[in-house]
């Protein structure tokens, strides 16, 4: 696999998983997507599709608020359908298990230790951004 950068869709696999949705129906989008995170968070050992996760993790952010567009020419060059919310917390938990799981695979990408660890807070950033706002509600209703 070629990596040339730190981006979601900055290697060949990733470009590869952009042109296959570039290819693919709009409805049948969103089963790709689902289909690559699920299958990672159900992985055992090596995570055979980790760059595929995380460049579909990138486009299920880049609909969130604070979501950063995936503007890259190695993404899919077609407008993605709207994304189910259920996705936001699939890539969530795929992320965390490429973060957690294959630093071993993850690190033999790059020569350079400072392009990984800039790789890693890629991964924070989109986690951060694919997190669920937290519940807000009132404990009590206290009138003046």
């Amino acid at each position: 696999m070629g990596t040339w950068d730190i981006g979601p869709f900055d290697n060949d696999t990733a470009a590869d998983f952009a042109n296959a949705l570039d290819d693919a129906e709009p409805e049948a989008c969103e089963a790709l997507i689902r289909g690559v995170l699920i299958r990672t968070i159900d992985a055992t050992g090596y995570l055979a599709e980790a760059e595929e996760a995380v460049a579909a993790a990138a486009l299920i952010a880049a609909q969130c608020p604070e979501g950063e567009p995936v503007d890259t020419p190695y993404g899919p060059e077609t407008p993605m359908p709207v994304f189910p919310d259920d996705l936001r917390a699939l890539a969530d938990e795929a992320l965390a298990r490429i973060a957690a799981g294959d630093e071993a695979g993850s690190v033999s990408n790059w020569v350079d230790q400072e392009d990984w660890k800039q790789w890693r807070a890629m991964l924070t950033r989109l986690r951060a951004v694919l997190a669920p706002p937290p519940l807000s509600f009132a404990l009590f209703d206290v009138q003046p």
